[in-house]
């Protein structure tokens, strides 16, 4: 995952009561936002440029139906966990070898320390079940250039190069098949810190020239391209059945042109199935929008689109990172993401033995409880029909344009499908909730969590409606109020 500038939010809120009412667009689009312009000028076109609509809802039905899916961060970074030398690195775990400026030979030495004898396939895929994801997207190699996977293009990787001797990605595929999730490979395909050639960021920059720290960094970055990467994504895409489901590219560089990032086309697009995200390079588009660490105003308009995101500050395992958020405020993640038509791909970073840490295991099981009750809120639904979110402009804080920056309100959320509109209220409004506007006859309401079903009066008003409720909430993080409607 690329170093981030950009601060963690809470995400922004929908409208407050008495806002104008829009109809819903497709899963895939927002109400309101930037549109992403795209351009099918590639050396290599791609699927993406090449499909029709109906086989792009096709490839993409899965996806936009899911909502929530589980990112794995883990590989050798785990073993020092945010120290070397006996001193915290600072930033995120999984960069330590970049932020630390470790010589290849030193970082290539963690290899032979590395067994995770705890590490479970069955039980990590068991847990993003309970969480109530719907796929997982593990990292087969990340930055530092160490693949966690059985790879014969190159042996500085989990099965040649360690104790472990095992294939973590095929025990997943076996485990995600059996339990019915879908799986997804994360692939650095730009930076690699130990394979001669490979780019390297520098520290905190998002728009550097590449730069290396040791010489044994050097080479040319067509040859590694051509000699690691493209072999390694051929092995992830041939050695899996029916996975992965997603390729999950990271931190282009200059130094992937178009001509170099058509290569890799050419090898995505052997696959009709598959879905990649917008980090290839080369002026690729892919299929979805990739946020990181916040969660945009008005969604992607026209754009499936991810945001992905931490329980802590860091994505691979740091050990003195402990500032986990709370279950509140990734369960309201989940529903305002759903709310602008996105999905939350919510990390965790497994220890060097293969375990998940309690607190974030902890707090995927909590999420899973509410999702048992009102996952019917989330899957498979399309975005809010109410306009404009509730808010203020910050007079101090700026956004990614150096614009006031947009704080939300948390009083609640929608989503919709054809024959229903959810409300997720996080501020019980009192004896009453009630819209200024309705554009659907609503036929009933409901609370979701309430097993009977009662039915809770509605009063048309004008063009609006004004729904009676109990007096307490059901569920304090978030009571989902249904409306049916024709």
């Amino acid at each position: 995952m690329k170093v981030s500038r950009r601060a963690f939010s809470k995400g922004c809120a929908m409208a407050a009561t008495g806002l104008a009412i829009a109809e819903a667009l497709p899963a895939f689009a927002q109400v309101e936002g930037e549109q992403i312009k795209t351009s099918p000028k590639h050396p290599v076109p791609s699927i993406q440029d090449t499909e029709s609509p109906a086989e792009k809802n096709e490839r993409m039905g899965w996806f936009r139906e899911a909502r929530f899916g589980m990112f794995i961060h883990w590989g050798l970074y785990a073993i020092p966990a945010g120290r070397w030398n006996g001193k915290e690195v600072p930033g995120i775990g999984e960069w330590i070898m970049n932020r630390a400026s470790i010589p290849v030979a030193d970082y290539k030495a963690l290899a032979p320390k590395f067994n995770p004898t705890q590490f479970s396939a069955s039980e990590i895929v068991g847990l993003a079940k309970s969480a109530g994801m719907k796929y997982i997207v593990i990292t087969s190699k990340h930055h530092d250039g160490f693949a966690m996977f059985d790879s014969k293009a190159n042996p500085f990787n989990i099965v040649e190069a360690t104790p472990f001797k095992r294939d973590p990605l095929k025990e997943l595929a076996a485990e995600c098949r059996e339990q019915g999730i879908k799986l997804g490979f994360y692939y650095s395909q730009d930076q690699d810190w130990t394979a001669p050639g490979g780019a390297a960021y520098k520290t905190g920059d998002h728009k550097p020239p590449t730069f290396h720290w040791d010489p044994a960094q050097d080479g040319n970055f067509a040859e590694y391209l051509e000699t690691k990467a493209i072999p390694q994504i051929e092995e992830l895409l041939a050695n899996y059945g029916e996975f992965p489901a997603i390729i999950w590219f990271d931190t282009p560089s200059k130094d992937m042109t178009p001509e170099l990032a058509g290569k890799i086309v050419s090898v995505l697009n052997k696959h009709s199935k598959l879905v990649w995200n917008n980090r290839l390079g080369g002026g690729y588009s892919g299929d979805t929008e990739t946020p990181e660490q916040y969660i945009p105003a008005r969604g992607y308009p026209g754009r499936d689109w991810e945001s992905c995101m931490t329980m802590n500050d860091t994505w691979g395992y740091k050990q003195d990172d402990t500032n986990f958020k709370s279950t509140e405020t990734l369960l309201r993640n989940l529903i305002d993401i759903a709310s602008k038509g996105g999905n939350y791909l919510l990390n965790i970073g497994p220890m060097a033995t293969g375990e998940v840490p309690g607190a974030e295991a902890e707090r995927l099981r909590e999420m899973g409880k509410w999702l048992a009750v009102n996952g019917e809120s989330i899957y498979a639904t399309q975005p809010t029909l109410f306009g404009a979110e509730a808010g203020a402009f910050s007079l101090t804080e700026k956004d990614k344009e150096g614009k006031p920056k947009f704080i939300p309100s948390w009083k609640w959320r929608s989503t919709t499908k054809t024959d229903k509109i959810y409300i997720h209220l996080f501020e019980w409004p009192g004896a009453t909730f009630h819209l200024d506007k309705m554009t659907r006859t609503v036929t009933g309401a409901y609370l979701l969590a309430d097993t009977g079903r009662a039915q809770l009066k509605v009063t048309k008003q004008g063009e609006g409606i004004t729904v009676a409720l109990p007096a307490k909430q059901l569920d304090p993080i978030a009571t989902v109020l249904v409306l049916t409607t024709s």
